[in-house]
Order: C-alpha cells, then sequence, then structure tokens
C-alpha cells in the first residue's frame, strides 16, 4: 500500500492506493475518471499517516481492495497541510 498526498488544480488530497506508485498509469486514469487531469504527488510514509490519522485511517484501509485500489483519506486541504511537514516530503512525481 501507498499513501500519498496528491495536489490537484483545486487544492492537496490524502489518498492511499494498491498501486505500485503514484505515477503509476492506471492509476493516473483513475484519477481522471474523478476529473484530475494533472498532479504533483509526494509519497508519505504509511505509517506516519496511520499515526496521524488512527482509526479513521484503519477505517479506509479496511475498504481498500488487494489489488489496484484508490481511497481518499482525506480531501480537506487545509487539514492536509496542518498534519504533514511538507519540507521533508520526497520528491515529486509529475503526472499529466
Amino acid at each position: 500500500m501507498k499513501a500519498g498526498i496528491i495536489f490537484t488544480g483545486t487544492g492537496p488530497i490524502l489518498i492511499l492506493t494498491s498501486y505500485p506508485s503514484l505515477s503509476d498509469p492506471s492509476l493516473a486514469a483513475k484519477l481522471r475518471e474523478k476529473g484530475i487531469e494533472r498532479y504533483l504527488a509526494y509519497e508519505l510514509p504509511v505509517e506516519q499517516v496511520k499515526e496521524v490519522y488512527g482509526s479513521h485511517f484503519e477505517t479506509v484501509v479496511n475498504d481498500v481492495q488487494q489489488k489496484d485500489d484508490l481511497r481518499v483519506l482525506d480531501y480537506n486541504g487545509h487539514h492536509v497541510f496542518l498534519n504533514f511537514d511538507l519540507r521533508g516530503l520526497s520528491q515529486p512525481e509529475l503526472v499529466g
């Protein structure tokens, strides 16, 4: 499982996915279906996301299928910004 902040034209969202990378073409296609044509993706350590989101993380992760799935953990960009230090993010993956 991967966790990542996806910066879209309308702001960041936090996702969990079973795709092998945040730039996987199938994940990009799934995001396009949701109206996200271009994005910057930063991977986060799953354990850090689990610690921040606690029981909400567990609820969402139990809903993620084992193969090729995507769940939005947090769509409130302000909340995402408050929960993670953006200075420590990995190199972004640009898609689209």
